[in-house]
């Protein structure tokens, strides 16, 4: 698999991070404890089986002329009811318009992932997975009570074969160095 991501601005990062490390410390579900090195706030835009030929670069072209893009975080939700805890970001039109671009560069690529797909997507910041529903408002009162803002500033992809992510944004290839 592979996915399209944005990364957050540090501040926005810490804000999220901020609300791993309560939910850790209350004892409940939270990211702060998923120990991969790739794991670090981010937003999905896209998640394929692989990309088409020569879409790599596509995609970081467009996210090099899109970011930076505004970022800000509304509620604390648990999707589906028994899936993940996010907090969802309020889809600003720059990023609806990122978004829809992005898929018409992976409009051929295999195993699209529904959930990500125009339409079907809900934009959000992932606080914890496997989250169950009974567990929100204590997890509201202790993740959401602000609503952070701040900005997406490199974009990268995630490969679940290898379990490393590419960057494919000027801006997350200098952060690298």
């Amino acid at each position: 698999m592979r996915t399209v991501e944005l990364l957050c601005s540090p501040e926005l990062e810490e804000a999220v991070r901020a609300a791993w490390d309560r939910l850790a410390a209350a004892g409940l579900p939270s990211l702060a404890r998923h120990p991969h090195p790739t794991n670090r706030p981010h937003l999905t835009l896209a998640s394929v089986d692989e990309f088409p030929s020569g879409a790599e670069e596509r995609l970081a072209d467009l996210c090099d002329a899109a970011l930076p893009l505004p970022a800000r975080l509304d509620r604390v939700e648990v999707l589906d009811g028994t899936a993940p805890l996010v907090w969802l970001v309020r889809p600003a039109p720059q990023l609806v318009a990122l978004h829809g671009a992005v898929w018409d560069v992976l409009a051929a690529a295999p195993g699209p992932r529904p959930w990500h797909t125009p339409g079907r997507w809900v934009p959000h910041l992932s606080l914890a997975l496997r989250f169950r529903d009974a567990d929100r408002r204590r997890a509201r009162a202790l993740a959401g009570g602000e609503r952070p803002t701040g900005e997406f500033v490199a974009a990268r992809s995630y490969d679940s074969e290898t379990r490393t992510t590419v960057p494919l944004s000027c801006l997350e290839q200098e952060r690298r160095r």
